[in-house]
């Protein structure tokens, strides 16, 4: 064995400690920790002979990465809608880099973790409100998760024409229509063969909203001539968490032939406030649904579902299966997530979500989305009452779109942003909106607080003064 390897393994009890009380140290400095960094180093592009070890590595990094490293996952990071690491969820994402499993199959006589991701799944159709009749299953990000929902609507679509597209390749136009698709969502349609470009917009219900027009909808439906579409609906857009109309559409897709798949990223969330839940009836009735967890359920990144309805599990395995693999067995005989999602290595993601879950159960998850509500009301409240800022569009969920007031300070937005993100005190994204600049503020960590939103406000008012 290699000198180092086995050094490392005689001492892991020493390693792991001093790993401890370094994620330690972090976590209780999150409010200090700078949430933007100028600071850049030079890359290395030689590896050595001869390795250091792992105490040597650590120094090493400690020397050169950890100071850039931002409090991406403090209170006061409000840009891309990051959410933090809860304890349970460090836990559980601790643990699945020690047990290091293959999650693919349940009735196994190997590795049978998916069991885990099984029941995580079942877990948040519960917390979703949503029915039991959606099957569910870990990927990456909303990106991938759109990607596999819409992999399996082109599916869906193309059975409709009597052909198969995952084996014959796209062989005709598909229909796509949809409002305000996420940026996630239209990459998905580019990777599918499909085309980013190649939607049907429809209009979305009148000025200062993104929320999709009914009445138009059914117009460009109408157009279609009775032909099969697959639609993309909002369940929280990115600059002011518009939703759709679910309960119009559900009655549309029993008049007409679609595919319906929902955006919820961070949005699916509202459904575990009291005053917002009502923003997702109807959602039940849609056929796939996006949903991330390492935003508002504040799990370390890498982590989403995608849930499809169980109806059309032939579909999903006619469009992921491994066909030329007889080692991995019949895909139809036994069931096996290597043959319903688009990684074969997936590591089991599944275990953060299910400790924070089982951690914190319904009323802990309410309580985080409840109060990055209160938080994001208290800002644009401030922000509403301050001359020198204009909201862009009320704030109906968590997030906060706004600008500098005055038509004439449209240039001084972005500068005004540099110059807040530099601070290191917060971090928010810029945005464009009704063909204004703005500043993009999302409020998804578990640990911000009312007092983060007045430091914010008046570091503005400071830098504002300033200049």
């Amino acid at each position: 064995m290699n000198n180092h390897l086995q050094s490392d393994i005689d001492h892991l009890d020493g390693l792991l400690e001093k790993v401890k009380l370094q994620g330690l140290d972090y976590l209780n400095n999150l409010n200090s920790r700078p949430t933007s960094k100028t600071h850049r180093i030079e890359l290395k592009d030689k590896l050595p002979q001869k390795g250091i070890g792992t105490v040597g590595a650590l120094q090493k990094f400690n020397e050169r990465f950890e100071p850039i490293m931002v409090s991406s996952s403090g209170p006061r990071y409000w840009g891309y809608v990051t959410g933090g690491t809860t304890p349970a969820s460090i836990v559980g994402d601790w643990l699945t880099s020690i047990y290091d499993q293959n999650s693919q199959e349940i009735d196994a006589q190997g590795d049978i973790s998916a069991n885990i991701e099984f029941e995580t799944i079942k877990l948040l159709l519960d917390l979703f409100e949503l029915p039991k009749d959606y099957f569910g299953g870990f990927v990456t990000g909303a990106t991938m998760s759109n990607f596999t929902c819409l992999a399996v609507a082109r599916q869906w679509l193309g059975k409709q024409f009597e052909k198969d597209f995952a084996k014959e390749g796209v062989t005709q136009k598909i229909n796509i229509l949809t409002a305000t698709p996420h940026s996630s969502a239209l990459k998905a349609l580019s990777l599918l063969g499909i085309g980013s470009s190649n939607i049907i917009k429809v209009k979305t219900k009148e000025e200062n909203r993104e929320a999709i027009d009914i009445s138009d909808f059914e117009n460009k439906i109408e157009t279609l001539k009775g032909e099969p579409f697959i639609f993309i609906g909002s369940g929280g857009t990115v600059n002011t968490v518009d939703f759709d109309d679910f309960v119009s559409i559900a009655k549309l897709k029993i008049k007409y032939n679609f595919w319906w798949h929902i955006d919820a990223a961070f949005g699916g969330f509202a459904i575990c406030s009291d005053t917002h839940k009502h923003l997702l009836k109807g959602w039940e009735t849609s056929d796939s649904i996006t949903i991330d967890c390492h935003k508002w359920l504040n799990v370390p990144y890498e982590s989403a579902v995608c849930f499809v309805k169980e109806k059309y599990n032939i579909l999903q395995v006619d469009t992921f299966q491994n066909s030329n693999a007889p080692y991995l067995g019949d895909p139809m005989e036994h069931f096996d997530y290597l043959n319903f999602l688009p990684e074969n290595s997936r590591r089991l993601k599944a275990l953060p979500v299910w400790f924070s879950l089982v951690a914190y159960g319904k009323e802990g998850i309410k309580d985080i989305v409840e109060n990055n509500i209160k938080v994001a009301q208290l800002f644009g409240q401030l922000i509403k009452k301050d001359k020198n800022f204009e909201l862009l569009t009320p704030v109906r969920l968590n997030t906060v779109c706004f600008t500098l007031s005055g038509t004439d300070n449209q240039e001084k937005v972005k500068p005004f942003l540099r110059k807040l993100n530099d601070t290191g005190q917060v971090f928010m994204t810029p945005t464009k909106y009704n063909d204004k600049i703005g500043i993009r503020a999302a409020f998804v960590n578990w640990r911000t607080t009312e007092e983060d939103i007045k430091l914010v406000t008046e570091l503005m008012r400071k830098i504002i003064n300033e200049a």
